[in-house]
């Protein structure tokens, strides 16, 4: 690999926005982050705010609904019902 090219890739902590969710990972968006944070562990990192995360997507969450307007799922079960 080519020195100094690559953007660093450290630990930041992502929060979401709707659940007040928190995690701590690695990334290499810490260069772009403007806030930091404390972190249980005592140390500060970068935060990064992001919109959706396993605590608030509906498939995660078991919220997911199947919206089946033209009833392809019932065609799709008589056609192999066999």
């Amino acid at each position: 690999m080519k020195a100094d090219i690559h953007p660093d890739y450290r630990e930041v902590v992502f929060q979401d926005v709707t659940s007040d969710f928190r995690f701590l990972t690695r990334s290499t968006l810490a260069a772009t982050a403007k806030e930091t944070v404390k972190w249980e562990d005592g140390n500060e990192y970068p935060l990064v705010k992001i919109e959706v995360s396993s605590a608030t997507h509906p498939f995660y969450t078991g919220q997911n609904k199947i919206m089946d307007t033209s009833g392809r799922v019932d065609k799709f079960r008589k056609r192999y019902a066999k």
